[in-house]
């Protein structure tokens, strides 16, 4: 019984700390301004953000499970999220509280089925690292299975106990919150957020799954077999369960650790570059991918001089293949033009390749996106990350607010597996940043790009960047253009100058805007209503905002039937 109540009460603290803040976001983000304050409102947005982030972090350290994994997902996306996001969820990771010992010996003996001391001459109780889902401690095989398996020496992770059941709790909150945000069309008309769940969902459930981590691993290894780059640990068999999997032990340099490879003569630049590269092949070329390529689950080995990879003294060495994921061949086709068009600093064929993704929905006007990437490349596409700080921030600033402003007006949609995907290249990109600072990802793709074209499997791709510099691509665009004008005219977007029209439209609005806020004044009344046993202070002032659509909406009606009209 105190099980169902702690799950109830896991429950109900996500779905409470999700309503307050989508409330305020609400009020914030849609009310102020319409009521003329948005002024007031962007000058108190970043510590709004901080502060709900901080929050945030609080939960998740406290809740662990999938917030953690919420969290580190939003830490990584410093393409989308705001710096005041990112920065507070970084290092979530690292701040989990082991699980004691005697749990974690019991759940692997009873998955096991004899007493450790059988299967392991050596168990070191202290982990060797936390993680929301699981933890890993070093070990060492009895003889005759180390003889068996070629190596003692191995990592044993074994599943936090009671995970399942966490996992289930946060999926039931999380599919009522996206629930609940699908309802409001300006979420909904840019993201599919139940299926972005479900999607997190899938992900999550196969991580809690060892066997299926422990074939990820074989098959990784299968597919860089004869890549000198890439080493995989082995995995030991006997000693592996769904909830306990024992590995080669192959900890070495982490790969952010600046100061171990320079101490082992290792240059962190070439690192990078290597590093950007193994994952751009996973992506575009094998397309079974690891979508968690963090700096704990990356090691640079030092190896004997002049037996790495071109003459180097060192090999990546992945772990931890829980977080995989898998790109369609169609897909895959897909991503080479987009990155050609990257890599062509060609933003009108960026923009075509991106809605052949999948990611644009037919109906998006995208001749903003196109100006704002073209404006993108010509001034920051050859700068680096050390370049980019030479710039002065209040450009850069207003870069960020128009491009932002371009990109929340379109209607996304991510295809499967796109949620994976963007971790991975936002990963990849952030610990290349961290390696070298004078990395570009630009750099890299562009001579990748170039092995495409000239890849015998690239026809269809060469063919498609041929056709882009050439002028039959005008006539290939006009069925789209057509389609486009068609969609926006069904969709009632096609603008027409008709001043009777427009006087009529003006009376239109105006009885609109007096049924907005009549709206508003009951949604801010119920909701401060609702929030105030559990938030006083904010409950309260929505109770008394509401005062402000209810005379909006009783003097508007008296000031229209006085005005001309």
């Amino acid at each position: 019984m105190a099980d169902v109540r702690h799950t109830r009460a896991r429950y109900r603290r996500i779905l409470r700390f999700a309503l307050r803040y989508m409330v305020q976001a609400w009020w914030f983000e849609l009310v102020l301004p319409r009521i003329g304050l948005a002024g007031f409102a962007a000058r108190g947005r970043a510590a709004r953000l901080q502060r709900i982030a901080r929050n945030f972090h609080t939960l998740a350290v406290a809740l662990g499970g999938l917030m953690i994994k919420v969290g580190q997902f939003m830490s990584s996306r410093l393409d989308v999220l705001p710096p005041e996001i990112t920065r507070e969820l970084e290092g979530l990771q690292d701040e989990v509280p082991p699980e004691e010992f005697a749990a974690i010996r019991a759940l692997a003996e009873s998955e096991l089925g004899v007493p450790l001391e059988q299967k392991y001459t050596s168990f070191d109780p202290t982990p060797l690292a936390a993680a929301s889902l699981g933890q890993a401690h070093r070990a060492r095989l009895a003889p005759s299975e180390a003889e068996e398996t070629g190596f003692a020496d191995v990592v044993v992770k074994v599943q936090r106990p009671g995970i399942e059941v966490i996992i289930d709790v946060d999926l039931a909150a999380l599919r009522k919150v996206a629930g609940w945000l699908n309802r409001v069309r300006l979420v909904s008309s840019h993201v599919d957020l139940p299926g972005l769940v479900e999607e997190f969902a899938q992900t999550s459930l196969e991580e809690i799954d060892y066997l299926h981590e422990a074939q990820n691993a074989e098959r990784f290894a299968h597919d860089f077999a004869d890549d000198e780059r890439v080493r995989v640990p082995e995995i030991a068999w006997e000693r592996t369960t769904r909830r306990v999997l024992t590995l080669q032990d192959v900890t070495a340099i982490k790969i952010n650790d600046l100061a171990g490879l320079r101490a082992a003569g290792i240059d962190p630049s070439a690192v990078a570059a290597d590093f950007a590269t193994v994952m751009l092949d996973q992506l575009f070329v094998g397309g079974f991918f690891h979508a968690d390529p963090h700096p704990g689950n990356i090691f640079v080995t030092p190896v004997p001089d002049g037996t790495g990879p071109g003459g180097r003294n060192w090999v990546l060495t992945f772990i931890d293949f829980g977080m995989m994921g898998e790109v369609p061949d169609t897909l895959r086709q897909g991503m080479q033009r987009f990155l050609i068009a990257v890599a062509a600093r060609n933003g009108r064929q960026l923009v075509d390749s991106i809605r052949d993704l999948g990611v644009l929905l037919p109906s998006a006007d995208t001749s903003e996106l196109e100006r704002a990437l073209t404006a993108l490349f010509a001034r920051f596409g050859g700068m680096g990350f050390a370049d980019l700080r030479q710039v002065d921030p209040k450009e850069l600033e207003r870069f960020a607010i128009e491009f932002g402003d371009t990109m929340r007006s379109l209607p996304f949609q991510l295809p499967e597996n796109f949620l994976l995907i963007i971790r991975a290249v936002s990963l990849t990109s952030g610990m290349c940043s961290g390696l070298d600072p004078q990395f570009n990802i630009w750099n890299a793709v562009e001579p990748y790009a170039a092995q495409l074209l000239r890849d015998e499997r690239g026809g269809v791709v060469r063919a498609f960047a041929q056709e882009a510099v050439s002028i039959t691509g005008v006539v290939a665009r006009l069925p789209r253009r057509l389609d486009d004008v068609v969609t926006r005219i069904e969709d009632g977007k096609l603008a027409v100058d008709t001043p009777r029209l427009d006087q009529r439209v003006r009376q239109l609005e105006r009885t609109g805007r007096r049924i907005v806020s009549a709206i508003l004044f009951a949604g801010l009344l119920i909701g401060g209503t609702l929030l105030r046993p559990d938030a006083v202070v904010l409950g309260t002032v929505l109770m008394a905002a509401s005062a402000l659509p209810l005379l909006h909406a009783l003097f508007a009606g008296l000031a229209g039937r006085r005005g001309p009209g």
